[in-house]
């Protein structure tokens, strides 16, 4: 039935001239000026306006050929974006003019929330809807936050880099609350974060980052600063932050992480690790040709924990949107 697999991502800029255009993209509809923007701009000018996401997906795009390769799977890989090149709809085009009948969609998110879930499906809908009766039948694989190969990879990342005496502290991107309320979000990162700890042995947190909006809407908290400055007002003396709700180090790890919660943990004299994401570990990688497989060769679900496999396709009235 599927004879591709599309990673489909967040997207970011490539150059210095892409990060305006970019952001105005994210925004898109939200009527954010641009002095707004050109302070989130900054963030990206210490990386020389270029993002990391999009070499971090090629990287796993090319291991997971080789997974493919390595296992039989005759399934050409394409690669597009939500909010920058290659952009979806320009992937989904090709694809058509390639002649894909059918294709599994990879989202860059692990877990459950209305901009990494329903957000996407939707993307996919406009895409095709733009190329129109050529366009390919797109079916997103179903979410992985409990498959135990990326649970392991993350064990094996906290593993490399933690200490003895660390605490854990688990980060995600923060959400608006009325988004939280409306998908399983924080029960989801509270198990998988839970599983992670107690294989490693160690006390834990979940903390969150990355919160963006105006100041009176309320998102999920404890920021991963604020909750930092608490721990070492406790008597916690190092930590291992572990960005479990990304599979990549992209900006908001790079940024919002390697450099603010470092200076954050600098100045307050705590000792700050931080374990790397999952990227193209190869057991991430197994767990992704693992999915596939589920779809064109009926193999078995496989998932860790409580939850069980998430359901496939997502139900009706899931990931909804923020009120």
């Amino acid at each position: 039935m599927f004879d591709a697999l599309l990673v489909l991502s967040f997207g970011g800029p490539n150059g210095p001239d892409d990060v305006l255009p970019f952001l105005r993209n994210v925004t898109a509809g939200r009527n954010v000026p641009d002095r707004r923007l050109a302070v989130v701009a900054e963030q990206y000018q210490q990386f020389d306006g270029k993002s990391p996401i999009n070499d971090q997906n090629r990287a796993l795009i090319g291991a997971i050929e080789r997974e493919f390769s390595d296992f039989g799977i005759n399934l050409p890989v394409y690669f597009g974006n939500r909010n920058w090149e290659p952009f979806l709809a320009d992937t989904v085009q090709q694809m058509a003019h390639d002649g894909v009948g059918n294709a599994l969609v990879l989202a860059t998110s692990a877990f459950s929330s209305y901009s990494g879930c329903r957000q996407y499906r939707e993307d996919l809908e406009i895409a095709s809807a733009a190329v129109g009766d050529r366009a390919p039948g797109l079916h997103k694989l179903r979410l992985y936050y409990n498959h135990p190969g990326f649970v392991d990879a993350v064990v094996d990342r906290v593993r490399e880099t933690m200490q003895a005496g660390d605490r854990l502290v688990f980060t995600a991107h923060s959400l608006p609350v009325t988004m939280a309320a409306r998908c399983d979000y924080e029960a989801q990162l509270n198990e998988v974060a839970g599983i992670v700890a107690e294989r490693l042995g160690a006390p834990w947190d979940l903390a969150y980052q990355s919160r963006s909006g105006p100041p009176h809407v309320p998102w999920l908290e404890p920021d991963i600063n604020d909750h930092l400055e608490s721990l070492y007002e406790q008597g916690v003396s190092a930590v291992t932050v572990v960005p479990l709700g990304f599979i990549s180090d992209h900006m908001e790890v790079k940024f919002d992480l390697d450099i603010q919660a470092f200076q954050t943990a600098a100045s307050i004299g705590l000792t700050m690790r931080r374990a790397s994401t999952v990227g193209t570990h190869p057991t991430f990688v197994s767990a992704i040709r693992s999915l596939v497989q589920e779809k064109i060769d009926d193999a078995p679900a496989l998932w860790i924990g409580a939850s069980g496999p998430w359901p496939d396709p997502c139900p009706d009235g899931h990931c909804l949107a923020p009120t």
